[in-house]
């Protein structure tokens, strides 16, 4: 068991199967070595857990909570191309928040995905990151949350 596996297993958590893209794309693309997700919606066995705008129909604690999915599907995608052990860290985080008007917490909503990302891969899991309000998501989620994750130079495995 990797030391990711073991941060996973303590939190409860396991990674679930990649979700299946909704259009013409791929769910993560590695170049050199880094890998790029695509933006993951808060997703489990195939559906979207909740829909709404933050701040109207989903409350941000609720935001929050989906905002961790998102980054749990994100991870499944990049180790659906090279292990979770060989991240050398996660560079940068994007995240999207639709937003009722007025509403001006996705900082605190994206928060879920950084705190997971943290408490997953200690200091490795503090990276860049945007936190972006936008009118509307995919399928109406409330929160979509993309990437990018440096791996160790050939595959090297790299204890966390």
């Amino acid at each position: 068991m990797t030391d990711v596996d073991k941060a996973l297993a303590r939190l409860g958590l396991s990674l679930p199967e990649v979700v299946k893209p909704l259009a013409a794309y791929q769910p993560a693309v590695r170049s050199g070595d880094y890998v790029y997700t695509s933006g993951q919606l808060p997703m489990v066995d195939g559906s979207l857990v909740a829909a709404g705008k933050v701040g109207a129909e989903v409350d941000p604690e609720q935001g929050y909570e989906l905002a961790r999915i998102c980054a749990l599907n994100a991870l499944a995608a990049v180790a659906s191309i090279a292990p979770l052990d060989q991240v050398v860290r996660i560079v940068k985080v994007v995240g999207f928040v639709a937003s009722a008007p007025g509403f001006t917490g996705q900082p605190k909503v994206l928060n879920g995905a950084s705190e997971l990302l943290g408490e997953v891969f200690g200091e490795a899991g503090t990276h860049a990151r945007s936190a972006v309000g936008v009118a509307e998501l995919p399928l109406g989620a409330p929160v979509e949350v993309e990437l990018i994750a440096e791996l160790a130079p050939s595959g090297k495995t790299v204890l966390v």
